[in-house]
C-alpha cells in the first residue's frame, strides 16, 4: 500500500526537511507526500485529492489553525486519521485535539523517529478501517442482492456469510408455485403502461406475503412465482408455513383481482400448487450471477399441482406430503392424481380456510368423497345433490362430471 500523507504547517523549511527525512520511503513507493500552509489550504487540497490517507497538522497557523481544521475534518463523511504536531504541548491542547478526533499528538521540536513510528501506526489504523469498510460494502451489496429473494431477517443473516449459506446441497423443502389464469391473453390485450403497473403491484404484493412467512423467492418468471421453505435456513415447520403462505397469497390475489376488475381489467385467478420433498438447492448462477433456486422431482411435482388446479377448478392444490406435515391442516381430499411423468399416484388436497372447512358443505363433500373412494354407487347422487345446493363448488362439479362419464374411484389422470 502507498500511503498519501498531507502535512499542514506554515513553517517554510518544513517541506524540505520532511522530504529529506522520508526520501527512502518516497523512492520505494511507500509514501506520497503533500503539503499545505494552513487549514483552508489543506481543505482545498483534500477536496481535490480525496484519496489522502492521513493528515499531519500543526496547531498555530494563519487563517485556520490546526484544531479548527481537525473539527472540519471530523464533520466530513470521509474522516481522515489526523496527527496533531505542535510546540504547544500543554494538556489543554492535547485534550481539545483528542476530543475533536485526533488519532495521536506529537510535540515540537519533531522527533523524526517518533514521527515515523506514529505514521506507521496510523497507516496500520487506516488499513484496518479500509478493510472494515470494504467488508461493510460487501455486506451491504450482499444484503441488497439477497433482499430480492429472502425475507429481511434471512437476508441479514445470510449477508454476513453469503457463500456459507448458498452452497448447493440436498434439502427437504416445501415448494409453492403460483400462476395466473389467462395471463397470456391479458398481455396481448392490455396497454403496456397498464400491464407494467399491474404486474409490478402484483409481484410486489405477493413477494411481501412470502417474506412475511419467511419464505424464499426462488424464481419470478412473468406472472409465475416459485417459493421455497426450509431453504436456505432451517425451518422445522416448513410445511405449516407453506400452507399458511398459500392461504394468504390466495386471499391477497383474489382481492387484487377484484380491484383491477373494478377498473375494467380482467385479471384472472391465481393458482397455487405445493409439494414437500427433497431437492437440490443452492446458488446455480456460477461466478458472475446469483441464481438461488432448487431442482428435483419434488419441484416438478409442485409445478404440476399448480397446473392441476385448472382441471380441478380449485385455486390451491397441495400434496399429502404437505397436508400430512402441516400442523392442524384443514382441507378436503381431491383424489389420487396421476401426474404427467409419474408412474405412482399422488394424493392431493385442497386447503380450506377455517370458516369454509367448518361449514356444512365440507362435511357433505367429505361424505360424497368417501362413497366415491369406496366405489359406492351412491357417490353420484351424493355429488349431484351437493352441486344442486352449491353450484359454485367447482371441485364437486368436477367429480360429478367424472362419475357421469363412467369414472370410478378417486384415481384420475390429468393432462
Amino acid at each position: 500500500m502507498t500511503a498519501t500523507i498531507l502535512f499542514v504547517d506554515d513553517e517554510p523549511d518544513l517541506e524540505a526537511l520532511i522530504l529529506q527525512k522520508f526520501r527512502r520511503q518516497i523512492r520505494d513507493g511507500l509514501l506520497t507526500l503533500m503539503f499545505a500552509r494552513d487549514g483552508l489550504e489543506a481543505l482545498e487540497a483534500l477536496e481535490q485529492n480525496p484519496h489522502v490517507d492521513m493528515v499531519v497538522s500543526d496547531i498555530n497557523m494563519p487563517r485556520m489553525d490546526g484544531l479548527s481544521l481537525l473539527a472540519k475534518l471530523q464533520e466530513a463523511e470521509d474522516k481522515k486519521s489526523t496527527i496533531i504536531v505542535s510546540a504547544y504541548g500543554d494538556m489543554s491542547n492535547i485534550r481539545i485535539a483528542m476530543n475533536r478526533g485526533a488519532f495521536d499528538f506529537l510535540t515540537k521540536p519533531i522527533d523524526f523517529a517518533d514521527l515515523e513510528a506514529t505514521i506507521q501506526k496510523t497507516i496500520g489504523h487506516v488499513e484496518m478501517l479500509r478493510e472494515v469498510r470494504r467488508r461493510q460494502i460487501e455486506a451491504e451489496r450482499a444484503h441488497a442482492s439477497l433482499s430480492r429473494f429472502f425475507s429481511p431477517e434471512i437476508a441479514r443473516r445470510l449477508a454476513a456469510d453469503v457463500e456459507g449459506g448458498m452452497e448447493v446441497q440436498w434439502r427437504d423443502v416445501a415448494t409453492l408455485f403460483t400462476d395466473i389464469t389467462g395471463f397470456t391473453s391479458l398481455v396481448e390485450s392490455a396497454a403496456p403502461q397498464t400491464l407494467g403497473e399491474l404486474l409490478n403491484e402484483y409481484v410486489g404484493g405477493m413477494t411481501e406475503i412470502v417474506f412475511a412467512h419467511e419464505g424464499t423467492v426462488a424464481k419470478i418468471i412473468g406472472d409465475a412465482i416459485q417459493v421455497l421453505f426450509n431453504a436456505p435456513g432451517d425451518q422445522p415447520d416448513y410445511a405449516t408455513r407453506a400452507v399458511a403462505c398459500a392461504h394468504d397469497l390466495d386471499a391477497w390475489a383474489e382481492d387484487f383481482s377484484a380491484r383491477w376488475r373494478a377498473k375494467g381489467v380482467n385479471f384472472g385467478a391465481t393458482r397455487i400448487g405445493a409439494h414437500a420433498g427433497p431437492a437440490l438447492v443452492g446458488n446455480f448462477g456460477g461466478n458472475r450471477f446469483f441464481d438461488y433456486t432448487a431442482y428435483g422431482d419434488s419441484i416438478n411435482i409442485a409445478a404440476r399441482l399448480e397446473a392441476a388446479n385448472k382441471h380441478l377448478g380449485t385455486r390451491i392444490c397441495v400434496s399429502s406430503s404437505v397436508a400430512g406435515a402441516a400442523e392442524n391442516f384443514q382441507g378436503r381430499p381431491v383424489g389420487e392424481l396421476m401426474l404427467r411423468g409419474r408412474s405412482e399416484p399422488l394424493r392431493a388436497f385442497e386447503p380450506l380456510p377455517r370458516a369454509k372447512f367448518e361449514a356444512p358443505v365440507t362435511t357433505l363433500y367429505s361424505e360424497a368423497f368417501a362413497k366415491m373412494e369406496a366405489g359406492d354407487a351412491a357417490a353420484m347422487p351424493a355429488f349431484a345433490a351437493l352441486v344442486g345446493m352449491h353450484a359454485d363448488d367447482p371441485l364437486a362439479g368436477f367429480h360429478l362430471k367424472r362419475l357421469l362419464n363412467g369414472a370410478k374411484g378417486i384415481r384420475m389422470q390429468l393432462e
